[in-house]
Parts: C-alpha cells; structure tokens; sequence
C-alpha cells in the first residue's frame, strides 16, 4: 500500500495515512478488515491491494455508496460492500482483526460503535483506526441523517451551517455542513469525547492520535502480541507539537479555500445575471466606455478563458 492520489484530493480522506496504515496492517495481520465509511472508495482500493498481498479479507460499510465505491465493487470481487447504516451492518461483519471507522462522525454512532466492537471481540479489541478524531469532529457531532439518531441523543442541530476553528458556534465563513452541533464542547458531543468515555471504562487500552489531515486516532489492547510493534509505528507520530502546528495552517489554509470558492461561485453566477448586464451597459455609458467592472474582467479574475 502506497500514498495515493493528488494532494488537493487528500483533505477528507485516509489517503495520507496509507503507508502508516499499512505498517501497522502488517504489524496485526488481521485476516480480516472491516472499513466503515467507504466514501468514493479512494481508500478502499488501497486497503483491496493490500489485503490481496496479505492474503485477508476487506468489508466496506456505506448505506449510501458513491458511484466511485459502486464500481470499485463490480470491479475488484475481492470487496464485500454492506450497503447498510452502521452501527448495525457492524454487528454482521465482526468479527475482524483491524477496524476502520471514519462513518458518521456524532458520538451516539461512535460510541455504538465502539460497544458493538468490544462486546464481540472474543479476546481482546481488535486495532482500531479512527479518522476525523481532529477538528472540527473532535468535540463537535455532525450527521449525515439526523433522523438516525434519537432525537434525546442529538445535539441542538444548525443546518447548512459553517465552522472554523476559532468559534464554538457557527461561523460567517469556514467549512459547510449540512447538519451540525449548533456548538462545540461539552459531554455527548464529538468523536474524539466518545473514544475518551470508551477508554475510560475499559482498563489496559491505548490510544494515540496523529494530529495532521483531520487526525488520525489509533486504538488498541496493549496486552495484544503486537501492541509494542504498534506503538513503535504510530508514537513518533502521537501527539506531535510539529504536526499540530502545520495541521492548524492547513486547516486555515482549507477555510480560506472555501471561502474563495463561494466567491467564485458568486462571480460566475453574476456572469449569467440579466441585472448584472444592464448595470455593466450603465457602467459603460457612464464611463465613457471604461466601465468599473466587466464580463471580461470577471472572467481574468476567474482565469476563465470562455
């Protein structure tokens, strides 16, 4: 398993983590491994060649697969896809050596989750890898289907809303969401709460968290046989002031791009705006044929060479 895909394709996937991933993968030897939250299945493919190569299985959990995960699955037998939401699709595909839960990101699903998992793990929990356990999944739910949860179990919801790292609540500019905790913090609210309360009823687990790409949590039994070949793997990486560093600079960097790319949006719909040419021919006429703004300067602005 190697990194894959373009840089600018990396902002909400595993894809960077796949050669850390891979090492731990190959620490475990898991005959099998169950991935829920398959997405387009950029992942998914790399977790396929690798299983090929080790000899184990693959299970993708997605109720709702993207056209991408569709035909990666008529493509590549190799891939089971339970089209199913989970937790409960997780009952059915455990049990599994290492786990991948990047599905929806509120702590009622996770914690499911992570019930599920430890009460069907015959001796020990299997390794388990935890995308998304950064900001703003941290201490914030979001849903995919709010109706899925109990509504006592959901947090005061915004609809299409936008966060950033600097407000708790919700924000004139930043990452959108079609449905998101009004705010952040407090008990019941996050993935990265939910694995903390796990741990917390459980004795002998570590967890390590890679705080780059939206963070990558890594959870396990340190009296598994390969529990010191894990940590040796992820601790260079655990909690790393370096990464947190250049982490908090992407995600501004991934905001500020948001907030370009809906004013672009708006400039292409000016562009097609019936007022917005009248007011460019009155701009013209009043200018003496030297308008302020133009069709043509919008489209420079917009490197746009239609």
């Amino acid at each position: 398993m190697a990194d894959a895909g373009a840089p600018q394709d990396w902002d909400f996937t595993l894809l960077p983590f796949a050669s850390l991933i891979s090492r731990m993968l190959a620490a475990v030897a898991p005959e099998a491994v169950i991935e829920v939250g398959a997405d387009r299945g950029d992942f998914t493919a790399e977790l396929i060649d690798w299983a090929a190569d080790a000899g184990a299985t693959v299970t993708a959990i997605d109720p709702e697969p993207a056209e991408e995960l569709l035909a990666l699955e008529a493509r590549r037998t190799e891939l089971n896809l339970i089209r199913e939401p989970s937790p409960d699709a997780l009952d059915s595909a455990l049990p599994a050596g290492a786990i991948i839960l990047d599905g929806d990101h509120n702590y009622w699903t996770l914690a499911r989750e992570l019930r599920t998992i430890a009460e069907r793990s015959e001796e020990r929990l299997p390794l388990l890898l935890l995308h998304d356990i950064g900001w703003p999944h941290a201490r914030r739910d979001t849903y995919y289907a709010p109706d899925r949860i109990p509504e006592e179990h959901r947090q005061p919801l915004a609809q299409e809303a936008l966060v950033r790292p600097e407000d708790p609540g919700t924000a004139s500019e930043g990452i959108r969401f079609e449905w998101v905790a009004e705010r952040e913090g407090g008990p019941g609210n996050g993935i990265l709460t939910a694995v903390e309360d796990f741990v917390a009823e459980r004795s002998g687990l570590r967890l390590a968290v890679v705080p780059a790409f939206f963070g990558l949590g890594v959870l396990w039994a340190e009296g598994a046989p390969w529990s010191e070949a894990v940590a040796g793997i992820v601790d260079p990486w655990d909690a790393s002031p370096m990464l947190e560093r250049l982490e908090e600079v992407r995600i501004a960097q991934v905001v500020n791009r948001t907030r370009m790319n809906r004013q672009q949006e708006l400039l292409r719909n000016m562009l097609n705006s019936r007022a917005f040419t009248i007011a460019e021919r009155l701009a013209r006429i009043r200018g003496a044929g030297n308008p302020p703004f133009s069709r043509e300067g919008i489209r420079r602005a917009l490197g746009d060479s239609s």
